[in-house]
């Protein structure tokens, strides 16, 4: 009997099978985009049972357990860590149709070589197996990296940030990166929490902050601290974009009233936002940054909730603003100064889709391809909403264009994730070329798979050690290149070296020349 994750799962014809296995299987990762605890990276760090690793910070399981009823404690409170891994082995077989089936599946195959289901009947043989295989190094926080061919990771951090975990990594030679996310610098309606953020900014960029001009020279500071760092990302995440900015003036008095303690009535907060958001458009442009904007969640729903577990903790979901008219126009102030940068923009709504798809094509230049239309994100980051993603990028600008897949998550677990885009992918693509609405010629359409596996990303971004080693490579188009996009994935972040000399990497977990461990 065929087992529920075999090599042709979600690969529905024959085309997408060959795509797949081809041209996207093998390819790099590049997760430009994570909430991985850099700590833990830089002290490589070794998981003691499967809960640490893959239940800890894992909202999307905390939710789908709260719908089963499992009380709080065994979800994120003080029952053992064990009792929380049978709690979630209960939870998993009520999760047919959620993608969190797909995931969970996936993940324990390709870290743990586990075939079966998970259930109650299971859970004591799984929780066994996968904390027996977490003690082997390939399954320590840099053993993953490497294991799954992860060329580079960015990860998501504050200004207030010392970065001295990713002076370590970069030391080691590792290709991990910060990436700016300056949102507590947008708290214009509440002082209390602009202000604790501010001090923590002051302490961090060793000056005193009385006056805007401070703020914005801390902010300018720590930018540059992060571009010495290898930061060459930011990243917002908002309701919707701001309104038109205040001018220096108002943003001035707008500040001195927020370091008084006075918070700003809705309308100069907005202001307020949009002068910062301005400012942080200029920065990210002066240095060839590329911003992302991830739009439309609508975080913390549940305030009671929220008092007594903190943010972030499950309960969010998906707003209903609109959005185009407002990020059309903060695009568009930029780009009247000269200063819009590249971007990625993430839609949390799927009725925004052709709105955020279309938007894109209104600032491309001779870059090409400069603001992109980003995955699925949050509760889009599924089967059927990838696809709705990928069908509206190809009907309204260029899919041969687009930057791939990020994990957005805090887990070291979650990187069957691009395996499963690629095959979401290969798959929607396969159909299209048996339909006939795509030509049969594998090597144009596995070509184009391959650069949004990988390589679209690495031309992108321009990351700091890996641009320099694409300097003086011929553009991978063509018949040649086409055949090299049939290539593997090498090593992990910083361990590249071996596939671009020609040598044939090691295999990593699930892949057909043995099984992992």
């Amino acid at each position: 009997m065929r087992t529920f994750i075999h090599e042709d799962f979600l690969l529905a014809t024959a085309a997408a099978r060959r795509l797949y296995h081809g041209y996207a299987e093998r390819q790099p990762i590049w997760d430009y985009h994570c909430h991985l605890p850099v700590a833990d990276l830089a002290a490589d760090r070794r998981f003691a049972n499967l809960t640490e690793i893959w239940l800890d910070g894992d909202h999307y399981k905390w939710r789908a357990m709260r719908a089963c009823g499992v009380e709080e404690r065994r979800i994120t409170g003080d029952a053992p860590a064990r009792e929380k891994f049978l709690a979630w082995a209960a939870v998993a077989p009520r999760c047919l149709g959620n993608p969190l089936y797909h995931w969970t599946h996936l993940e324990l195959k390709r870290y743990f070589d586990f075939d079966g289901l998970l259930g109650p009947e299971t859970a004591e043989a799984v929780w066994a197996r996968a904390n027996r295989r977490l003690q082997a190094p390939e399954r320590s926080a840099r053993g993953i990296l490497s294991a799954f061919g992860v060329r580079a990771v960015c990860t998501t951090d504050s200004p207030t940030d010392d970065l001295a975990a990713h002076r370590q990594l970069q030391a080691a030679g590792l290709t991990i990166f910060p990436t700016f996310r300056p949102d507590g610098a947008l708290h214009a309606s509440d002082a209390g929490a602009f202000n604790r953020w501010t001090d923590l900014l002051a302490a961090r960029a060793n000056v005193e902050i009385r006056q805007l001009g401070d703020f914005l020279d801390a902010l300018r500071a720590r930018h540059a601290a992060f571009h010495q760092a290898g930061c060459r990302l930011s990243d917002h995440g908002l309701n919707v974009c701001f309104g038109p900015p205040c001018s220096a003036a108002e943003a001035a008095s707008a500040f001195a009233a927020l370091r008084g303690g006075q918070p700003l009535a809705p309308e100069a907060a907005d202001g307020f936002a949009g002068f910062l958001m301005m400012f942080f458009g200029h920065l990210d442009a002066e240095r060839g940054w590329t911003k992302q904007l991830h739009l439309g969640a609508m975080r913390n729903g549940n305030t009671r909730m929220r008092a007594r577990l903190g943010p972030d903790t499950g309960f969010d979901s998906i707003g209903d603003w609109p959005q185009a008219w407002a990020l059309g126009q903060y695009m568009d102030r930029l780009d009247r100064e000269e200063a819009l940068p590249q971007m990625i923009v993430y839609n949390a709504n799927p009725a925004e889709n052709y709105a955020f798809a279309a938007l894109a094509g209104n600032f491309s230049d001779e870059r090409g391809g400069k603001i992109q239309f980003g995955s699925g994100w949050w509760f889009l980051d599924q089967k059927e909403a990838m696809e709705w993603q990928l069908n509206a990028l190809a009907h309204t600008g260029l899919l041969s264009r687009f930057v791939g897949m990020v994990t957005d998550s805090r887990s070291f677990l979650s990187y069957p994730r691009h395996e499963y885009f690629r095959r979401v992918l290969c798959n929607l693509l396969g159909a299209a070329m048996e339909r006939g609405e795509l030509p049969g010629d594998e090597d144009l359409v596995g070509g184009m798979i391959a650069d949004i596996c990988c390589r679209n990303a690495e031309e992108f971004l321009r990351l700091p050690e890996l641009a320099g080693e694409r300097a003086g490579e011929a553009s991978a188009k063509g018949g040649a290149a086409r055949n090299a996009a049939k290539g593997e994935a090498g090593g992990g972040a910083g361990h590249g070296k071996a596939r671009r000399a020609g040598k044939r990497p090691a295999a990593g977990p699930g892949r057909k020349t043995g099984k992992g461990t």
